[in-house]
């Protein structure tokens, strides 16, 4: 699912200073925020918006296609499988330092009522020019311009320096997925490629990966069968073997989910491989020319 501005977003936790800060930014840039829970302040009203004990309270009274969670750790389970039992279709995670038994019991609830899960540890979604959901900054524009490449990255940092890069370049984006950095997320890099390839506004796509896990790999087997171009990044080329990164993620055991079996994985997949995060531009201009000569040789005259 890509945000739209037509869906109506509950944010979990509105009245805390986070919560604040970003459900005004939100709102600024064109997201349709219908309103937030807070038990302890049910009842009231806060930046316009009705605030409600739970997620399916709120239901009962203002129907909601998205929850985005400014929740703490501990009470995250609880707010999520609301959430999910409330109706949402997309459930935006930026929550991290979930207990692990917790995200686990998330993702149940989540299958059981068909409630799409991106994160945990996610910075959010933007769909450029239009609305976002989460913390990123969708409204500097001289890091997100509209465009027509779309950014997958389990780093928000990382995804705001080639959203930076993209725009520079005059390239400009489509759509920012944040999949997250944790181990056990809702929506994977493959699910977002999928969901970028079937976006018509998106016509190349960058993936931003790092070492760690399989994420990469299970990417690299959808990206086989794509047309539209699509440019990674991997980060932590230099780590040594068994570090932990930043994300609880990125670690490398045992050999597996280490920077040369990721970059292989991709590279036979038909995915250009980027060294640094600033020749994602050109190569992307590149991988689009080549696409649009192609497909000229290929048109009958």
């Amino acid at each position: 699912m890509i945000p739209r501005r037509a869906d109506r977003i509950l944010i979990q936790g509105i009245t805390g200073k986070q919560g604040s800060f970003w459900s005004k930014a939100m709102q600024d840039y064109g997201s349709t925020i219908v309103g937030g829970v807070n038990p302890a302040k049910a009842g009231s009203e806060h930046l316009g918006v009705p605030v409600f004990a739970s997620a399916r309270e709120a239901a009962k009274h203002t129907p909601f296609d998205v929850a985005c969670m400014f929740i703490p750790p501990m009470l995250a389970k609880a707010a999520a499988i609301d959430a999910c039992e409330a109706g949402a279709k997309l459930l935006v995670c930026l929550t991290e330092h979930i207990p692990a038994h917790d995200v686990m019991e998330m993702h149940v609830a989540a299958r059981a009522t068909g409630t799409r899960i991106v994160g945990p540890n996610t910075a959010g979604l933007v769909t450029v020019g239009e609305c976002f959901i989460g913390i990123m900054p969708a409204f500097n524009d001289r890091v997100f311009r509209p465009g027509h490449v779309g950014v997958i990255s389990r780093s928000g940092s990382l995804g705001t320096l080639v959203s930076l890069n993209l725009t520079q370049s005059g390239l400009g984006q489509s759509v920012f997925y944040g999949v997250g950095g944790d181990p056990m997320i809702g929506t994977n890099s493959a699910d977002a490629l999928r969901i970028l390839d079937g976006d018509a506004g998106t016509q190349a796509i960058v993936l931003c990966g790092e070492i760690g896990g399989s994420a990469e790999e299970e990417a690299a087997d959808y990206a086989r069968s794509m047309t539209k171009p699509v440019v990674a990044f991997l980060a932590g080329r230099q780590s040594p073997p068994d570090k932990k990164m930043g994300h609880a993620g990125a670690i490398v055991s045992g050999g597996k989910g280490d920077y040369a079996s990721k970059r292989k994985a991709l590279e036979d997949a038909g995915v250009t491989v980027a060294d640094l995060p600033s020749q994602i531009p050109a190569l992307i201009a590149g991988r689009l020319t080549a696409m649009a000569s192609n497909n000229a040789a290929r048109t009958p005259s």
